[in-house]
């Protein structure tokens, strides 16, 4: 509602930011202190049921968020802070007390979210709150360059508002886990009508909706045709401020408590005390947290949780490598994989970083072979009736190699996709047959794309020899990118016939059937190191298979490589290093995520709306 004292015509005359003698009016302060003043009282009036009071300060917030999502856009950060600050001091006057209105309006807005208890009446000015924080924030977007020094470093990062940190990290995680649905429309307006209080909410609700036409049609309000559909908007916003606030750069002389406020939580069952090294520390219930994750997965934002906190913070990362249901949470990340064509690259690129970093413990590599998995229903190739949830993740990960060689080539996710497989490589264990064919298949693949480029360089070569002014591509470099993945998948199979033959028939009955593919790298320069021990392998089955006869059953086959596998001497097998890669951010990664969240805000946040030839951060669609 409109504060006493500005008329309502009048003040919504003004929502325009152009206004030059706003700060004067003072108009947005005085409903700045009028919703001040009111959330001292918000706790006891949602215990008393207080509907109409909370109604009209959801009004007043929600109008402050609509003209300060204006401001933000339309001004330099010096012009904003003269409508929190400004006094009209008469000549010769001087006051040292000069307050901050945004300062206190933040500090409010922290004690709303993390104390105001969450009931159907409250719901609403509790996503209000978050969406307003988020508002705050968004001044990011209307800049190229990441921000290190802006007026959120300034309000967030120390004074009054610093000690909320924990607090507030804390509460929008349990929004998070708890996924609270909205109230039915209008279950609390009935009951409030039913007290006899029906006509003045009635006009309450009547000023808000006209509100929310004025703003729509100035260009603030929301797009509903673009929102998503979501079963929980307090759990969506709270996440994406989580995110938004995880990843604001440190301050020049603070770091961004945010970020130690996640990277250091521990698990509500953790007894031992906190490091006083450690600040903003609390603890939260970390079985709700990884149900919630895993149930989750299918959006950007929970993916991007889940890749922090698994990066972040070791607490988490150990709690859920010792979980004995990790498939709960694997295959929400596989099925995204698996459906790489119908993700944003980004979301892929999260989903494989994340196994990536699971992989670099080899309990997850044993423990991942011994789960079996039956109907794996979203896996279409193939009728996978019953499969470890290791060599689905060894499917899945070849699958969106062939898909990157033919789509997009990207040398980022080889890279990714490769290191995942090979950190699984020594513990492979019991390979489903469709898993070892299709190791088989992609280094055929390789090897008829590296054919097809030699054949190419030398033809260039030959025609370059008739015509010097004709410029040569550079087959070189892509011959030599090849021969790389060709000599990190020749590792991987080499790596699982060194540490685990014996647990691995149907690898070798694989290679055995495509024996002829790598004849050609037997004396390969490139190759010749790490042939030796996959060659042995091929000749010593070969053998065995040649003196059994000829017209074997596939049974049989599998019998005597079984006994074979038995038969050959381990010491004759060449050792190499083991195969080990660890994720490592790269430098300035705030470069990749403060643009990509800022993404997933514009493309899921409930009831925001920004125009997109306003954003200076990230290109966007503006259809």
């Amino acid at each position: 509602m409109i504060p006493s004292g500005i008329s309502f015509s009048h003040f919504l005359s003004r929502h325009q930011p152009a206004v030059e003698n706003n700060p004067r009016t003072g108009n947005l302060g005085a409903l700045i202190k009028v919703f001040l003043s009111r959330t001292k009282e918000l706790k006891l009036s949602a215990e008393c049921q207080n509907h109409i009071f909370i109604w009209q300060t959801h009004n007043a917030l929600f109008i402050i968020c609509c003209l300060l999502k204006v401001f933000i856009c339309e001004m330099s950060e010096e012009e904003l802070q003269l409508h929190f600050t400004y006094e009209d001091k008469s000549p010769g006057s001087y006051s040292s007390d000069s307050e901050d209105l945004l300062e206190e309006l933040l500090c409010c807005l922290m004690q709303l979210i993390t104390d105001t208890p969450l009931l159907d009446i409250t719901y609403e000015i509790s996503v209000e709150a978050i969406s307003t924080m988020v508002v705050f924030l968004s001044c990011q977007l209307f800049h190229k360059e990441v921000l290190r020094h802006s007026i959120s470093h300034k309000y967030l990062m120390r004074g009054p508002c610093l000690p909320y940190t924990s607090k507030l990290v804390k509460t929008l995680l349990y929004n998070f886990i708890r996924q609270e649905k909205p109230p039915p429309p209008g279950a609390h307006v009935l009951s409030q009508q039913s007290d006899g209080g029906g006509l003045l909410y009635g006009l309450a609700s009547g000023v808000a909706t006209g509100l929310w036409t004025v703003f729509t049609l100035g260009g603030v309000g929301s797009k509903a045709a673009a929102s998503p559909e979501l079963s929980s908007p307090l759990a969506n916003q709270s996440l994406l401020l989580l995110l938004v606030l995880a990843n604001l750069t440190d301050a020049p002389d603070a770091p961004n408590p945010y970020r130690q406020a996640i990277l250091s939580f521990k698990n509500t069952q953790d007894n031992s005390p906190f490091p006083s090294s450690i600040p903003h520390a609390f603890q939260i219930n970390f079985n709700s947290l990884y149900t919630a994750l895993c149930e989750q997965q299918t959006s950007d934002q929970a993916t991007l949780l889940l890749y922090t906190l698994l990066h972040q913070n070791s607490n988490i990362r150990t709690y859920m490598l010792a979980r004995t249901d990790m498939e709960n949470l694997v295959l929400p990340i596989l099925e995204i994989l698996y459906h790489v064509e119908e993700r944003n690259s980004h979301h892929v690129y999260m989903a494989l970083i994340i196994l990536l970093i699971l992989t670099e413990d080899d309990g997850f590599n044993r423990s991942i072979h011994e789960v079996i998995l039956k109907n794996i229903t979203w896996y279409s190739e193939r009728a996978l009736t019953e499969i470890s949830l290791g060599s689905l993740l060894i499917l899945v990960v070849i699958r969106t190699i062939q898909y990157n060689m033919t789509r997009t080539r990207d040398k980022y996710l080889h890279t990714n996709c490769l290191a995942a497989l090979a950190n699984m490589s020594a513990q492979f264990r019991a390979l489903h047959q469709y898993a070892a064919q299709r190791i088989i298949s992609l280094f055929s693949l390789l090897s008829k794309k590296h054919n097809k480029v030699l054949e190419q360089a030398t033809q260039s070569l030959r025609g370059s020899l008739s015509s010097n002014d004709v410029p040569l591509p550079d087959y070189a470099q892509d011959l030599n990118v090849i021969e790389e993945v060709i000599r990190m998948m020749l590792e991987i199979i080499n790596s699982c016939l060194t540490n685990s033959l014996h647990h691995n028939p149907n690898l070798v009955y694989a290679l055995l059937y495509k024996r002829d593919l790598f004849e050609q790298f037997r004396t390969h320069p490139s190759f010749q190191d790490i042939m030796q021990n996959i060659d042995l392998v091929i000749t010593f089955f070969s053998s065995r298979l040649l003196q059994a006869g000829a017209e074997l059953s596939v049974e049989r086959v599998l019998e005597i490589i079984k006994q074979g596998i038995v038969a050959l001497p381990k010491d004759r097998l060449k050792k190499f290093p083991e195969l080990k890669f660890k994720y490592v951010e790269e430098e300035q990664p705030e470069e990749f995520f403060i643009p990509y969240v800022w993404s997933l805000v514009c493309n899921s946040a409930v009831g925001l709306y920004w125009n997109p030839q306003d954003i200076q951060l990230f290109a966007i669609d503006s259809d």
